[in-house]
């Protein structure tokens, strides 16, 4: 979590979810709100503004109206996502500059897909950060389309500035802003007027007074969760919270005034802080990550004391911020730091997988040397990492350029660079720059001083340990019993019925179960993953569709018996490609639409009619639906490979590294 009294903790360029498709918004969009991603993940755009229209605003956007009896005041001058009435209230403090509050959104988005908008409000207030300069223009952008067109366009643009953080300026403001259905002019002219300065002047008042000094910050009816927290933290307040106020409700309190009860009571009742106690979640640097060296490149002597590993991007702004650090630590420390460098590129950042091959390749042709000689150009270039400036690059270090070429093109170094971005996942290195000290992490362009504290330790516990362990073997010993992958989740998962779908190998050793729903967002975005895993590991899985449409994605159910019975009549064939149809057009499902796919692939339109008109393959869906609640399934898209839980669309490496451990496994 970004803090203002620690301005030394910001700067992580973080991974988002993958890339969403290109849905547009209709009225249908209204259970979109029930999808959600899990995990971390930060996993890197999201498109969750398909998340937020009809049911998820419009009720907090309709009208003045204020809860300003609350310590935390919130009214109708606040973007909202929620009913007016909800249960629960959570006031999130964040700033658009923040990578802690970036991470944190999926989180929020999932929070939003469990619990609808019946049970919980989000009401956004500004807290950009003093050292972070891009902060309080963004926050001001974003109040003025709220001002001119509402909740709805706020998280439009909300969501944009978070997906493309790095890109933040009065340039994509505006472009942001007309993209979210706001005028130009009248944007220009709103912002030039100041109103929306002292908006975000006043949030950040009302964030001081209540002790929400570092972002993300949030007080849920009152309660307070600081930092970038995982869903089961959010999750074990709300439900406590939902149980509070449905007794209230029942002993007479208005819905309408739950909040500002609920927000006293719990704010008045809150522990004093301590006055060493920090805003905001604590940096963990003390815990010792097992994060093996292997065959990466190294940057000084064997046999150094202290051992400095990045997981690092070229294309990464943050991680090119960062090399003047790692400049000075060599220049101080000298032989007593090594270096190691460890490929994370980020799937936003597509130059960057070039430019680590052709590190790579320099590495190949004039060793470690030639790997930091390239990686000094590379980041010298950044942000220019085009085919034409790659090649410059290796013209300049001298490298036979077809075989750079060559590396770059046909990504000769794949295996190496899927080896770290694995290890990454392993140690939950979910951003770059991320550092591993003597396995003592660092996240984000930390200042030296920050660098300075641990190696300053770690020189210290290897001169104490007067010559115990030999220096070259120093870094394997204090790692050895460090942390390393945690075991992944897993369900007891029943076979699917003969009658699923799927594709794949019917006799495969491994079995994937894909849960999910054709109007959730986030099982759209999921399929291409899913075809990259058909496309990959081709008859070595078979990959089962089970349906479970969301209680609030009203077209879902229908449009699941509609796959069914493009099975039913013309087998597996037809069956996947109704749901290509479907998934294309996720805005487009109501009767008249699933009738148009059916006589687009040549389905027998009396039958199909009856189907739908009789609900034949309802039992057959619910079936499905409670096959995957009775094992814990609640949203989707949710996976069980082989036993392995995979929950929301996470990116492929994550269902690669479980589907390589169950074929393992299976042999």
């Amino acid at each position: 979590m970004a803090k203002d009294k620690d301005n030394k903790s910001h700067a992580a360029d973080l991974r988002p979810p993958p890339e969403g498709g290109g849905m547009s918004i209709g009225v249908a969009v209204i259970g979109f709100i029930l999808c959600f991603l899990a995990g971390g993940a930060v996993m890197w755009g999201y498109d969750s503004h398909r998340m937020r229209t009809a049911g998820g605003i419009t009720a907090d956007s309709s009208g003045g109206w204020n809860d300003n009896d609350s310590p935390i005041p919130v009214s109708s001058q606040d973007p909202v996502w929620g009913k007016r009435d909800a249960p629960v209230t959570i006031v999130t403090f964040s700033d658009f500059q923040c990578p802690f509050c970036s991470r944190v959104e999926p989180t929020l988005d999932q929070v939003k897909s469990t619990y609808g908008p019946e049970k919980v409000r989000m009401v956004w207030k500004n807290q950009p950060l003093s050292f972070h300069d891009k902060a309080k223009p963004a926050a001001e952008a974003a109040q003025v389309v709220f001002m001119l067109k509402g909740s709805e366009a706020f998280w439009k643009f909300h969501d944009t500035a978070f997906k493309n953080q790095k890109e933040l300026g009065p340039e994509a403001y505006e472009k942001w802003a007309v993209a979210a259905g706001v005028d130009a002019n009248a944007f220009k002219t709103t912002l030039a007027s100041k109103k929306a300065a002292k908006k975000v002047e006043e949030d950040a008042a009302i964030a001081n007074k209540v002790g929400a000094n570092g972002t993300p910050a949030f007080r849920v009816n009152g309660v307070e969760i600081s930092g970038a927290q995982p869903f089961e933290k959010f999750k074990e307040i709300i439900d406590k919270e939902l149980g509070k106020a449905q007794a209230k409700i029942a002993a007479g309190t208005p819905k309408d005034k739950i909040y500002v009860e609920m927000s006293k009571e719990n704010y008045k009742s809150a522990p004093p802080k301590k006055d060493d106690d920090e805003e905001g979640e604590k940096e963990d640097t003390k815990t010792v990550f097992k994060v093996p060296v292997g065959t990466s490149p190294i940057q000084g002597k064997v046999d150094a004391p202290v051992t400095v590993l990045v997981f690092s991007d070229f294309q990464c702004p943050y991680c090119k911020r960062v090399e003047p650090t790692m400049t000075k630590i060599k220049e101080t420390y000298g032989d007593k730091v090594r270096m190691v460098w460890k490929n994370e590129p980020l799937p936003f950042h597509p130059r960057a997988i070039p430019a680590a091959h052709l590190a790579l390749e320099a590495r190949a042709q004039k060793g470690d040397k030639g790997f930091w000689e390239a990686h000094d150009k590379l980041f010298e270039s950044q942000p220019k990492l085009e085919d034409a400036d790659l090649e410059k690059v290796a013209q300049d270090l001298k490298l036979d350029l077809k075989k750079a070429q060559d590396a770059m093109k046909n990504q000769k170094y794949k295996k190496e660079i899927d080896a770290d971005m694995e290890l990454a996942d392993d140690v939950q290195a979910s951003g770059t720059p991320h550092f591993f000290v003597n396995g003592r992490r660092l996240v984000g362009a930390q200042p030296f001083d920050k660098f300075q504290k641990i190696i300053d330790e770690e020189i210290k516990k290897f001169e104490d340990q007067k010559g115990k362990v030999a220096a070259k073997d120093w870094y394997e010993h204090i790692i050895k019993d460090g942390k390393g992958a945690p075991e992944p989740e897993k369900k007891n998962a029943p076979p699917a019925p003969a009658g699923n779908p799927w594709k794949g190998a019917e006799k495969a050793k491994v079995v994937i179960q894909q849960w999910s729903d054709f109007q959730c967002p986030f099982c759209s975005r999921v399929e291409g993953t899913v075809k990259e895993v058909e496309k990959n590991y081709g008859d070595k899985v078979k990959i089962v569709w089970r349906d479970k449409p969301l209680p609030m994605h009203a077209d879902a159910p229908l449009a699941a018996e509609a796959g069914r019975e493009a099975m039913k009549q013309k087998g597996r064939e037809a069956y996947w490609k109704m749901h290509e149809k479907m998934f294309a057009n996720q805005q487009k499902l109501k009767r008249e639409d699933l009738e148009g796919y059916a006589k687009d692939i040549g389905l027998d339109m009396d039958k199909f009619k009856a189907a739908l008109d009789g609900r034949v393959h309802k039992a057959a869906v619910d079936a499905d639906d409670k096959a995957g609640t009775d094992i814990g399934i609640s949203g989707t898209p949710a996976f069980v490979i082989n036993g392995y839980y995979v929950s929301g669309a996470q990116p492929y490496q994550k269902f690669k590294k479980l589907i390589d451990r169950a074929l393992a496994e299976a042999k």
